[in-house]
């Protein structure tokens, strides 16, 4: 793995989860007034929206593909993951749900190791375990924010990881459009068969918020499914913890939620592990393109 790519993936995905924590924040100004299943669908269908217009007549070939299931897979994980997290939104502040749900890499990590065959080196364990150690301090084990929808954050842990997994697995046989729309398509589909049963007609200025959710959706995909192509997922596991800096600050701008002195040490935690793990894999990734 070059530098090059190590860089490019890194970025890739701190650019993936900046756009995500956006997409998160308006979503839960959505749900406040919506049903959640309802903004979830408007996400996948304006990645589908969105992927049709820009493919055109290529979006046939872009559909064939030699792992149906292994898309339906990961189409089905990343749905779940969607519909967990906006679901916890409901119940739990951004912030606190961020963090829960960002245990995710722990699980990128082993089961990478595990399932992909990649290294489980001592830098990428330190990051992981360092990030997380910073997640709980900002979550606190025993404080209020473990109550039972607190299940749903870290289910979407689990689901994002087979995700990820999966993502990574496929990217290296497939073009990453493939990924992109069919994952739109089985959450669309899945979804729509629900809808008409829980329909809120939404305002004109919400359908415009509902319009953003699909694009914030579909570029931070991109950005994800490019990620996990280009570096190894354990790589670029620990910057997921970033999404915890970006939602309480999105916590704040948007509903004046401002996050308390133990969630800016954990933030602080947080980002000098991923800043480490960068530079320690960029260190390493010269080294072998010299040799």
């Amino acid at each position: 793995m070059s530098a090059d790519s190590t860089r490019k993936g890194i970025l890739l995905m701190i650019l993936a989860v900046f756009l995500f924590t956006i997409m998160d924040a308006v979503a839960k100004g959505l749900i406040a007034r919506y049903p959640a299943p309802q903004v979830v669908w408007a996400r996948f269908a304006g990645q589908a929206v969105i992927v049709a217009v820009v493919l055109g007549p290529r979006m046939g070939p872009m559909l064939r593909t030699a792992h149906p299931w292994l898309h339906v897979w990961r189409s089905a994980f990343q749905l779940c993951a969607t519909g967990f997290f906006f679901l916890a939104l409901a119940y739990i502040g951004l912030p606190e749900a961020t963090a829960l749900a960002d245990t995710s890499p722990v699980l990128i990590t082993l089961g990478a190791a595990l399932f992909l065959g990649e290294k489980l080196g001592p830098r990428r364990l330190f990051g992981v375990f360092a990030a997380l150690a910073g997640a709980l301090i900002i979550i606190r084990p025993g404080a209020e924010v473990f109550q039972l929808a607190a299940l749903l954050p870290l289910a979407n842990a689990v689901a994002y990881a087979g995700n990820a997994l999966l993502t990574r697995h496929i990217g290296a046989r497939e073009p990453f459009w493939s990924s992109l729309m069919y994952g739109a398509l089985f959450g669309t589909l899945v979804l729509g068969v629900y809808l008409p049963m829980i329909w809120v007609t939404p305002s004109l200025p919400d359908l415009g918020l509902f319009f953003l959710v699909g694009c914030l959706g579909t570029a931070a995909q991109l950005c994800i499914i490019r990620s996990f192509s280009t570096t190894e997922a354990a790589v670029v596991a620990p910057f997921t913890y970033l999404g915890i800096v970006f939602s309480s600050l999105w916590s704040v701008l948007f509903f004046d939620d401002w996050p308390d002195g133990w969630t800016l040490i954990g933030a602080l935690v947080i980002v000098t592990a991923g800043l480490y793990v960068w530079h320690r894999e960029t260190v390493a990734a010269r080294r072998t393109d010299r040799t």
